[in-house]
């Protein structure tokens, strides 16, 4: 399993010889940050996972935060936090609001946001208005639907790695080639 997600990962090289990462090259080069095993990719697929849901632009930051501070395998967090893009985040947002409303309680009064019809002056106005009354359902939501797709990321990556390695050893005392 580690050789099928080391040829998708960056080398500590890459870090090592950019000049903008110079200045956190002792905190980005720490060996755990590129250590690949069991544990250090589920805890990555946990942090990518759960960070993919910080609004904006800060989810690989927030990643590289999380993998920092846990000690995981710090490439493959960033790329944990792809899952999200234009197709996805609306819906994933959406999820996230039902189950913040459904966990709050109330009358479901979730509105459509609104049309911009060419004024932009006007529209964000609006639509910060808009966004403001989703609140608290929706950074709740955010919260606990980010908390389940890591803990299913988390709980994914150690049985299937696992699965492999049970597969590797029994391919192995079979005197089966490890990779055809």
């Amino acid at each position: 399993m580690r050789r099928s997600l080391k040829r998708f990962l960056p080398h500590p090289d890459v870090v090592r010889n950019n000049r903008w990462f110079a200045p956190f090259a002792n905190t980005l080069l720490h060996p755990r940050l590129w250590h690949l095993n069991r544990r250090s990719a589920a805890g990555a697929v946990a942090a990518g996972l759960f960070c993919g849901l910080i609004p904006g632009p800060l989810q690989m930051l927030g990643a590289a935060i999380c993998a920092v501070i846990f000690r995981v395998n710090l490439p493959l967090a960033l790329l944990c936090t792809l899952y999200t893009n234009p197709f996805t985040i609306v819906p994933l947002y959406l999820v996230a609001y039902e189950i913040g409303h459904a966990v709050l309680g109330g009358a479901a009064n979730f509105s459509a946001p609104p049309a911009m019809n060419g004024d932009l002056l006007g529209w964000i106005p609006a639509l910060t208005h808009w966004v403001i009354g989703l609140g608290k359902p929706l950074a709740l939501g955010l919260v606990l639907l980010a908390s389940l797709i890591a803990a299913l990321g988390y709980l994914i990556m150690r049985i299937g790695w696992r699965y492999w390695l049970i597969h590797a050893i029994r391919r192995r005392a079979a005197g089966e080639k490890k990779y055809p």
